[in-house]
């Protein structure tokens, strides 16, 4: 996806909406200086662009019994496109993977994985992930705590660069 040049109110706009998707755009209009009805359109031409993919609740999955959480690296006997699109699309229908990255390097893959309990997980790994085809190698390591867990971007990060694009 290109580059899309912001100014400096849509960068307001995205990165208040990243950190509370939930508010009202009268109160969306309120934080970044403009009025309610051009809020509103920038909102939506955000959206329509795709910088804006989806709002969503970040959930407590411990809260709601999802124990276990396990990152699996794997590595596929094979890597052209087809075999990559053919995992990919394996992976999309396994519920317990959350995230999957393609990497660069010795590991193809990398699933972020939940489940209620070790037992679910471990069904889950030996007869559906490791019995796939294409599967060379899966190595899983368990979450024992996260230290953080930050979505999104960091828009201050960007802001010097932003600024200097005038």
């Amino acid at each position: 996806m290109p580059r899309v040049k912001l100014d400096p109110i849509d960068r307001h706009i995205l990165a208040e909406l990243q950190a509370d998707g939930r508010m009202t755009n009268v109160d969306l209009s309120k934080r970044v200086g403009i009025s309610a009805p051009p809020c509103l359109r920038r909102v939506r031409a955000l959206e329509e662009s795709g910088l804006i993919e989806g709002y969503h609740a970040r959930m407590n999955s411990r809260a709601l019994g999802f124990e276990v959480t396990v990152f699996a690296m794997v590595g596929l006997d094979k890597q052209s496109g087809a075999d990559l699109a053919d995992f990919e699309s394996r992976v999309a229908s396994w519920p317990l993977v959350r995230e999957c990255h393609m990497l660069n390097g010795e590991i193809d893959f990398i699933l972020k994985c939940v489940a209620p309990d070790l037992p679910t997980f471990q069904d889950f790994l030996t007869n559906d992930l490791t019995a796939s085809p294409n599967i060379a190698s899966v190595k899983t390591s368990l979450v024992i705590r996260a230290g953080k867990t930050e979505p999104g971007v960091p828009f201050e990060v960007l802001d010097d660069r932003w600024s200097s694009d005038r």
